[in-house]
């Protein structure tokens, strides 16, 4: 069971350029990429689980908690900051997210990134390898990140990576990798969706 004091935040801000619709509303097995992002969160232990950026209309209609992204259109990391920032309120530690276009988000895979933020107090953030590749928006962030996140993106920083440097980041593997892949154009959907 995971902490209690956990959010997780499905960041749904990118332009979805590439796919050519909005990601986050494309339905696989008849259900819409974020509302899978959002379910998985919650089963892990991530609440409350809100989306961060996207178009709010849409989000509303589908019953789910939003936030507005604080840097629309500058990538993932100003995503970050800005689900860490609301963390102010509320007694909540730390953020787990996940993009809106995963494929397959995994419950139990989430809930051990988030069970090693537990139990590691001295990491700030702990990221999970696929195919030894840091998954960044995967990731399980404690509240402290905050500040040294919104200090690098003023310095102009905007890749996740980059943004973490000065951070105790531990990776670790997590079992079935397949849960981080992700839909950036049509061909990467399922045939069945």
């Amino acid at each position: 069971m995971a902490d209690p004091r956990i959010m997780g935040a499905v960041l749904a801000g990118g332009a979805s350029s590439r796919m050519g619709a909005d990601k986050a509303f494309i339905e696989i097995e008849g259900v819409p990429m974020v509302v899978r992002a959002v379910r998985a969160l919650r089963a892990a232990g991530a609440e409350p689980a809100v989306v961060v950026g996207g178009d709010h209309g849409r989000l509303d209609a589908l019953g789910l908690q939003h936030l507005g992204d604080r840097y629309p259109g500058q990538g993932p990391l100003g995503g970050v900051i800005t689900a860490l920032g609301a963390l102010e309120s509320g007694g909540i530690d730390a953020v787990a997210t996940l993009p809106c276009d995963v494929i397959e988000p995994d419950p139990a895979a989430i809930g051990s990134v988030i069970g090693r933020l537990v139990e590691d107090s001295s990491a700030d953030v702990v990221v999970p390898l696929g195919d030894g590749v840091p998954q960044w928006m995967h990731a399980a962030w404690r509240r402290r990140c905050l500040e040294p996140l919104t200090d690098a993106f003023g310095r102009g920083v905007r890749a996740l990576s980059e943004g973490a440097r000065e951070l105790q980041a531990v990776e670790m593997c997590v079992q079935g990798t397949a849960w981080f892949s992700d839909a950036d154009r049509p061909e990467d959907l399922p045939s069945s969706s």
